[in-house]
């Protein structure tokens, strides 16, 4: 059974650094662009950040440009979102996300193919 399980989450200060994984069970994720997506209270899901499912391409929304950095080892079926310099507006219920288009996890489009559950990550001021 094909899932995603998101690990990492956790409180940290204002200028620190967190690092989450996505762990996927399934062969099909190794084939597939992978990505997160967050969601504060009362605010809608953004687009965090993708890559593509060589690892080759990577895309990231405004916010977190320049200081957060996604990667991905097909051997573990893992991804990572490195987070550094964080702000109190990072925290947010952090989603991993997979499908065959990136364009879709960028766009968080109803029709993806797997969501995880979320991991919770806090900053405080």
């Amino acid at each position: 059974q094909e899932q995603l399980v998101e690990s990492g989450g956790g409180s940290v200060q204002a200028g620190g650094s967190l690092r989450l994984s996505c762990a996927a069970s399934g062969s099909t994720f190794s084939r597939y662009d992978m990505g997160w997506c967050r969601q504060a209270p009362g605010k809608e899901r953004e687009f965090v950040a993708a890559i593509s499912w060589n690892g080759g391409y990577a895309s990231y929304g405004d916010s977190v440009k320049g200081r957060f950095t996604i990667s991905r080892d097909n051997v573990k079926n893992t991804i990572y979102l490195q987070m550094t310099s964080l702000k109190p507006e990072d925290t947010a219920v952090y989603y991993c996300a997979a499908d065959r288009w990136m364009l879709k996890i960028k766009t968080m489009d109803e029709s993806i193919g797997y969501w995880g559950r979320g991991t919770q990550v806090t900053v405080s001021s």
